[in-house]
């Protein structure tokens, strides 16, 4: 599809889905193609989980939802397809890069594809380094940019992000605990009792443990909080916005490979993260002002002392 009589795309799409942790990573390359095609008009097409947060952020005209429709669900398919059609855009930017992302170039005429970043081939800015692989998320998406023509790429940046937390009433100072992860990968997980048992050292030396976490890690919560009486219990009741406000405001936040971690780290708060084998901090770590990485496998092997040690508290 040609570019606008100015010779630049006047209509860009920017594919991404992701986890949290890689959504939010995400937000210094869509900061970057805001910055460089400043006129275009820019849509992101995401999943509902993140619309909300992805409008407030400024970075985007317009928002749609992916339902990621199977191949057996062809009325949907046949929509995204009309949608994707009708969108005049002239180039993409798929910074999900997965095989559903790349399969939606094909959902496109083929005499009137737009330009093309991303893993697919025959786009017109084919991310073809072979050592993307072995990149960090921030790094390959950065690299990816530069070989579409966009060479500076800011860190990913939570200082737009505006939410009242009031109503949770807390009492700084305070430390947020992020026990949970993905359900189906449990052994990204500390130990529950290892994370109530900081929030007793925690709570002795001053500092309200808060607990972050999805609905799904209610019970993980409860157990730390019947542990720790002290401790507050927002699992399940924050938006995202009010995490990056509540990271702001803590002194430490402490946590396993998830994406409320990555989310204080961008915000500011002086993090630890927690890694088994099950992923590859020099992949997928957070990035921040102050990240540190503790690193065994299995995740139940590292010592509550050597966790209570790196969190470095006066």
């Amino acid at each position: 599809m040609p570019a606008s009589a100015s010779g630049r795309p006047s209509r860009i799409l920017v594919i991404k889905h992701g986890a949290l942790g890689d959504f939010v990573m995400a937000l210094g390359p869509a900061a970057a193609i805001r910055s460089h095609h400043a006129e275009a008009h820019i849509t992101l097409l995401t999943t509902a989980s993140y619309a909300g947060f992805a409008r407030a952020s400024g970075l985007f005209d317009d928002v749609w939802i992916d339902t990621r429709p199977r191949l057996v669900q062809v009325a949907a398919l046949l929509d995204l397809r009309r949608r994707l059609r009708k969108g005049g855009f002239e180039r993409v930017y798929d910074l999900q890069t997965s095989g559903r992302s790349s399969f939606y170039f094909r959902l496109f005429p083929a005499t009137r594809r737009p330009e093309w970043s991303g893993i697919v081939q025959r786009g017109s800015h084919p991310h073809d380094n072979p050592a993307r692989r072995g990149m960090h998320t921030i790094d390959r998406q950065a690299d990816q940019l530069r070989r579409a023509g966009i060479d500076t790429v800011p860190a990913p940046s939570l200082d737009w992000v505006e939410a009242d937390v009031g109503g949770f009433g807390l009492t700084p100072p305070y430390a947020l605990l992020v026990p949970g992860g993905a359900a189906h990968r449990p052994r990204k997980r500390w130990p529950v009792s290892g994370y109530a048992g900081l929030a007793g050292r925690l709570s002795a030396r001053g500092l309200a443990p808060v607990i972050i976490g999805g609905p799904d890690e209610r019970a993980i919560a409860a157990e730390i909080a019947a542990a720790c009486p002290s401790a507050v219990d927002l699992s399940g009741g924050t938006s995202l916005e009010q995490i990056a406000v509540l990271a702001r405001g803590a002194v430490l936040a402490i946590g396993n490979d998830t994406g409320p971690m990555h989310m204080a780290a961008i915000a500011g708060c002086d993090c630890v993260v927690l890694f088994s084998a099950e992923s590859d901090p020099d992949r997928t770590a957070p990035r921040g002002r102050a990240v540190k990485v503790l690193r065994r496998e299995p995740l139940s092997a590292l010592p509550a002392d050597e966790v209570w040690r790196a969190l470095d508290l006066p």
